[in-house]
C-alpha cells in the first residue's frame, strides 16, 4: 500500500508520462538507429522491429539500472527537495510530461532530437523552478552533472565519426580497393566478424549487470573473454560462414539456400547444383526500379484471394492508372509533386492484401462527408472508419516504403539534392555488399543492445523517483535500485514505439544523410556502439542518435568528397538538437513553477 496515497493521481500522471516518453524514445532514437541497416537493405522493416524488440529488452533489463542514477540523482541533489517526496513526484512528473511532449511534436514532424537531452534539460528546467539554480548541478560533479553530459553533445558526435571512419577505411583498403574485391570480401570476413563480436562481448561484459557484477571482474578476464569470444565468433565464421558465401558468391551455385551453412565445410566439396550467370544476392542498391506489380502480390496470391478482394483491388489498381494519366497532362508544382508521391505510396498499400490493404481501401473509398462530425452521414462514416483506422495506425509503418522516402521525389528541390548526394558515393559490387550485410545484422543488434541499456535511463530514472517516493512517502528513498518489472515494462514500450511511429524518423535519416550499404553501415554502427560503451561506462548518458548520427557523417567523408553528405540535413539535425536544450528546459521549469504555486502545493 502506497503511503502518499493523496498523490496517487500524481504517481498515474507520472506513469503515464513515463510510457510516453519511451513510445517516444522507440519511435525517435531506436528508430534511428535501425535506420542505418534498413536504409542498407541488409534487413527489412519488419525484420528491424523483431530484433530490435528482443536486444532492447535484453539491454534494457540486464543492464539498464547503471545509467539511471545518473538522471535520477546526479543533476538534482535529493537534499534539495528537503525530504518533501510531493514535491520531487512532482517534479519528475513536470520533467518527463515537457520532454516526451516536445519529443512527440518533433518526431510527428519528421525532426529528429535526442530524447536523452530532452528529459535531461526537462530536469535542469524543473530543478531551477524548485531549488534554484544554485542547486542544480552545472558542473562536471565527477561525471554526474550537466557540464559532463552536455559535453557528450559535441564529442559524441566526432568521436563516433572517427570510429566508423576507420572501420570503413579499414574495409575499403582491404576490399573495395582491390581489381577483385569479391574472394577479398569472403575470406576477409571472419575479421570484420571478430570485431563485432568482441563489441558485442564488451556490450555485456565491460559494461555489466548490477546483478552478475560482471563489471566488477578484474581487467584480465574483462580482455580474455571479450577478446576469447570475439576470436571464437571468428573460428565460427571461417568453419561455416566463408563456404557458404564461397558458394553462393565465388562459385555462383543458386541452388544454396540458408540452412546449407550448417554444412560448413563439406560445401567445398559440394558439386554445383544450379550454375547462375550472377551471383544470387539481394539488390543492395538505394534506388530501385519500382515494380508495380510488387504490391498486389504473385498470381498464385491473386488466385486465392476472395472475389470481393480481388474486385477491389483491381478498381483500385484503374483508379491508380487513371490518375497517372491525369497527372502526365499538366506540369506539376512543388505542393502537387509531394502530394502525387504520397498518394502513389498510398496506392500501394491499397493494393495489398491483407489487413492492411483492407483498411487502406475503405479509408479511402470512406471519405467524410461536408459539414460537422456531429452530421448524421458522418457519424455513420466516422464509425465504420474507426476499425480501419485502428488498423492503419498499427500496420501503417510496417509497409511504409523507407527508401522511397528518403531519397526524395523525382522533380522537387529535395530528390535533386539525394541525387548529387548519391552521385558523389562509389557504388560497390552486391557480391561484395552481401558479405558486409551479415555483419552488420550482429552489429545491429549489438547497437540495439547497447541503446536498450544506456538510454532506459531516460523514462525509468524519473519513473523509479516517482514510484519511489510514491510507495514510501521519502525523498531519499529514492536512491533504492530500480525494480526489473519497470525496466521490462518501458523496454517493451520502447519497442512498441519504435514498430508503430518509428518510419517518421527513418525517412529523414540514413540515406538521406548520405549513400548506405552493408559496409558501410556496418561500420557506422559498430563506431556508434563503441562510442555508447565508451560513455555508459563512465555513466553518461549519451544519446544514440548523436553517435549513429555522427558516424554516418564520418563514413559519407570516406568518399573523398563533402558533396557526398547532405548537409542541409546535418545542418537541421544539429540546430534541433541545440533547440532542444532551451524549449524542453523552459517547458518543464514553466510548468513546474506554476503548479509549486498552486495552493496544493506552495
Amino acid at each position: 500500500m502506497a503511503v502518499l496515497d493523496q498523490y496517487t493521481y500524481v504517481f498515474a500522471i507520472g506513469t503515464f508520462f513515463a510510457l510516453l516518453d519511451a513510445y517516444n524514445n522507440g519511435a525517435n532514437d531506436v528508430a534511428n538507429a535501425w535506420a542505418t541497416s534498413v536504409s542498407s537493405r541488409s534487413v527489412s522493416y519488419r525484420q528491424a522491429m523483431v530484433l530490435g524488440t528482443v536486444f532492447e529488452m535484453v539491454g534494457a533489463i540486464a543492464v539498464g539500472a547503471r545509467t539511471a542514477d545518473t538522471i535520477k540523482n546526479g543533476i538534482i541533489p535529493t537534499a534539495a527537495f528537503q525530504n518533501n517526496a510531493g514535491v520531487q513526484m512532482l517534479a519528475f512528473t513536470v520533467a518527463l510530461a515537457a520532454a516526451s511532449s516536445w519529443v512527440m511534436w518533433c518526431t510527428k514532424h519528421s525532426a529528429h532530437v535526442s530524447s536523452t537531452y530532452s528529459l535531461i534539460s526537462a530536469v535542469a528546467g524543473v530543478g531551477v523552478a524548485t531549488a534554484g539554480a544554485a542547486k542544480v548541478q552545472w558542473g562536471w560533479n565527477k561525471g554526474s552533472g550537466l557540464g559532463a553530459i552536455f559535453a557528450g553533445l559535441g564529442m559524441a558526435p566526432a568521436i563516433s565519426a572517427g570510429f566508423a571512419a576507420t572501420i570503413f577505411m579499414l574495409i575499403k583498403v582491404t576490399v573495395h580497393m582491390r581489381k577483385n574485391p569479391v574472394p577479398w570480401s569472403v575470406f576477409t570476413s571472419p575479421f570484420f566478424f571478430l570485431i563485432a563480436g568482441t563489441i558485442c562481448t564488451l556490450s555485456i561484459v565491460y559494461k555489466g549487470s548490477p546483478n552478475l557484477k560482471l563489471n566488477a571482474k578484474p581487467g584480465w578476464y574483462v580482455a580474455s573473454v571479450t577478446m576469447g569470444t570475439g576470436v571464437g565468433v571468428a573460428i565460427l565464421a571461417a568453419i561455416f560462414f566463408v563456404p557458404f558465401l564461397w558458394t553462393r558468391v565465388i562459385r555462383k551455385d543458386a541452388s544454396v539456400k540458408w540452412y546449407h551453412v550448417f554444412m560448413g565445410p563439406l560445401l567445398f566439396k559440394r558439386p554445383i547444383v544450379a550454375e547462375a550467370e550472377q551471383a544470387r544476392v539481394p539488390n543492395y542498391a538505394v534506388v530501385q526500379h519500382d515494380e508495380e506489380t510488387e504490391a498486389s502480390g504473385s498470381d498464385k496470391d491473386s488466385q486465392e484471394m476472395a472475389s470481393s478482394e480481388r474486385d477491389e483491388i483491381d478498381l483500385e489498381k484503374r483508379q491508380i492508372h487513371s490518375n497517372q494519366r491525369a497527372l502526365e497532362s499538366h506540369q506539376l508544382t512543388h505542393k502537387e509533386l509531394v502530394a502525387a508521391g504520397r498518394e502513389k505510396m498510398h496506392a500501394k498499400m491499397r493494393l495489398k492484401r491483407g489487413p492492411l490493404g483492407w483498411a487502406m481501401r475503405l479509408l479511402h473509398n470512406n471519405p467524410m462527408g461536408p459539414g460537422q462530425i456531429y452530421e448524421k452521414k458522418n457519424m455513420v462514416t466516422f464509425m465504420k472508419r474507426v476499425p480501419a483506422m485502428i488498423t492503419v495506425g498499427a500496420l501503417y509503418g510496417v509497409h511504409y516504403d523507407i527508401h522511397a522516402a528518403q531519397t526524395g521525389i523525382a522533380g522537387t528541390p529535395d530528390g535533386e539534392r539525394m541525387t548529387k548526394v548519391y552521385a558523389h558515393a562509389e557504388k560497390y559490387p552486391n557480391e561484395v555488399e552481401h558479405a558486409y550485410s551479415f555483419v552488420q545484422v550482429l552489429t545491429a543488434c549489438t547497437a540495439s543492445f547497447a541503446h536498450g541499456a544506456n538510454d532506459i535511463g531516460n523514462s525509468v530514472g524519473p519513473w523509479a523517483v516517482i514510484y519511489s517516493a510514491w510507495q514510501t512517502g521519502n525523498a531519499s528513498a529514492s536512491k533504492q535500485p530500480v525494480p526489473i518489472w519497470q525496466l521490462a515494462v518501458l523496454s517493451a514500450t520502447i519497442s512498441i514505439g519504435l514498430i508503430t511511429y518509428g518510419y517518421n524518423i527513418m525517412a529523414v535519416m540514413g540515406n538521406k544523410i548520405t549513400y548506405h550499404s552493408p559496409s558501410r553501415g556496418c561500420s557506422m554502427e559498430m563506431g556508434a556502439a563503441i562510442t555508447v560503451l565508451l560513455f555508459s561506462q563512465f555513466k553518461l548518458p549519451v544519446s544514440t542518435s548523436m553517435c549513429i548520427t555522427g558516424a554516418t557523417v564520418g563514413v559519407g567523408l570516406c568518399n573523398g568528397t563533402l558533396k557526398a553528405v547532405n548537409w542541409q540535413r546535418v545542418g537541421l539535425l544539429v540546430f534541433a538538437w541545440i533547440m532542444t536544450i532551451p524549449i524542453a528546459g523552459t517547458l518543464a521549469g514553466v510548468l513546474m513553477g506554476i503548479l509549486l504555486n498552486t495552493p496544493h502545493f506552495a
